[in-house]
């Protein structure tokens, strides 16, 4: 099924294998399979110290990596169940990665994750053109051209 996920929709419930590189405004429950060291970075705005590190989070269609900042870190462990409501799909370095963003929320649940978590489908493991946003209109900067080597 084939859906269009852009910031203008209500949010949308929907399994991590379907997710997109132009996902958005999405709602997603996983288990976070795994968690990485987290990294101090300084802002670009302003210089401030924040703090961030990847989750792999996986349900029964996929797994992706999820971005978590600063509080969002502390919240979650291997082994739980969480909720991401209104988040998005961006590329980092080419890669797909699942964003909580300004106007999203992140719930730890208390009830364990039902299922078996497919790492197999890794969504952040295929490799896509990186290329910066569209300005103005039109499709005089080229086509998205998708996974790299398709």
């Amino acid at each position: 099924m084939q859906r269009d996920f852009n910031r203008f929709n209500e949010p949308v419930d929907v399994k991590i294998g379907e997710l997109k590189p132009n996902s958005r405004s999405v709602n997603v429950v996983g288990k976070v399979v795994s968690k990485g060291s987290v990294r101090e970075v300084s802002s670009g705005r302003d210089g401030s110290p924040h703090r961030v590190a990847e989750v792999l989070l996986g349900d029964e269609t996929g797994s992706i990596y999820l971005t978590l900042w600063d509080d969002d870190i502390d919240k979650v462990e291997v082994g739980s169940t969480v909720a991401l409501r209104n988040g998005y799909v961006n590329l980092f370095r080419g890669h797909m990665r699942l964003n909580v963003g300004r106007y999203g929320i992140l719930e730890v649940s208390d009830t364990p994750f039902e299922g078996e978590v497919n790492t197999e489908n890794n969504l952040s493991d295929k490799e896509y053109e990186d290329r910066p946003p569209r300005r103005g209109g039109g499709r005089r900067y080229g086509r998205f051209r998708g996974p790299l080597g398709a």
